[in-house]
């Protein structure tokens, strides 16, 4: 049990790390003392379950996996609107680290798509994996498994690629986008 709640503690400092925040600050958004989070890292102390819940819906990570370290297997997609989930979703001001996808050991980087208004749609495609969007500027169209999903400047999508799926530009202004496929 000690040695699961050491690779749990170190899972949530890892997270809190690439997220940018310290210790402290983390504390202050979860409302609790400093002292006493520090020591949920530091001296893997028992975690309260809610405390554990919180740091997953503030950082956007699944929290069975947060919990267990195994990743747990996407069946369909995930929104996050801007201002929901992490702070990550803020434009401008994101930070490149935050963008890193981690999937299993390895840190996925992201690549910059541009969309302009008058590309043609293209032939919707599968692969396998997770696949992770997210909108930089601008409004992009995601098209998911006969499902029509409308992103703006901030959201984000995390989706099982394995579906049809294929993103286009929406409205007259080019989109940007960030895209992760971890394999």
């Amino acid at each position: 049990m000690e040695q699961q709640i050491r690779e749990l503690t170190d899972r949530i400092r890892e997270l809190r790390e690439v997220c940018g925040y310290t210790a402290e600050q983390l504390a202050e958004e979860l409302g609790i003392d400093a002292m006493l989070y520090r020591s949920y890292e530091t001296e893997g102390l028992n975690i309260p379950i809610n405390i554990i819940f919180q740091i997953a819906n503030k950082f956007g990570v699944d929290f069975n996996e947060l919990l267990t370290g195994e990743s747990g297997k996407l069946d369909t997609y995930h929104v996050v609107r801007k201002g929901e989930g992490r702070d990550t979703n803020r434009c401008p001001g994101y930070r490149f680290k935050d963008l890193a996808y981690r999937y299993g050991h390895k840190v996925m980087q992201p690549l910059l798509v541009t969309l302009d208004p008058s590309d043609a749609v293209a032939d919707l495609i599968t692969h396998s994996g997770q696949e992770f969007n997210m909108v930089l500027e601008g409004t992009i169209k995601v098209t998911f498994d006969q499902k029509e999903i409308i992103l703006h400047t901030g959201d984000t999508i995390y989706f099982n690629p394995t579906h049809p799926h294929g993103q286009s530009c929406v409205g007259d202004q080019p989109a940007v986008f960030l895209t992760v496929i971890a394999e």
